[in-house]
């Protein structure tokens, strides 16, 4: 089985293996370029399973940027009833693809 860890980045968690491709939250890098995350919340290896408390001391796992892209648009519809208000706003967030290149931990 594949070593796998938990990273957090942009306020959210994802589970990563060396080869994943994730979306997350836009980070500020171009295309091309590697891309550090730190905050390693757990390493597992087979049998062999360490978690932080809340991050992994010396834990780090590194990404290549693929793209940055932006998601599909969500539109939400403001409604006042008996006001006669209403709007429609929409939303794309931008995200970067990132495709996991390492996985290290002391």
């Amino acid at each position: 089985s594949m070593a796998y860890a938990i990273i957090e980045t942009g306020g959210k968690q994802y589970k990563v293996e060396k080869n994943t491709v994730i979306d997350i939250e836009k980070v500020s890098a171009s295309k091309g370029k590697s891309v550090h995350f730190d905050r390693v919340l757990l390493f597992a290896d087979g049998e062999k399973i360490k978690v932080g408390e809340p991050a992994l001391d010396g834990a780090s796992v590194t990404g290549e940027i693929v793209e940055d892209f932006r998601a599909p648009k969500v539109t939400h519809f403001v409604y006042k009833k008996r006001k006669g208000f209403h709007k429609t706003r929409g939303h794309r967030q931008p995200l970067t693809r990132v495709k996991i290149t390492q996985i290290s931990v002391k």
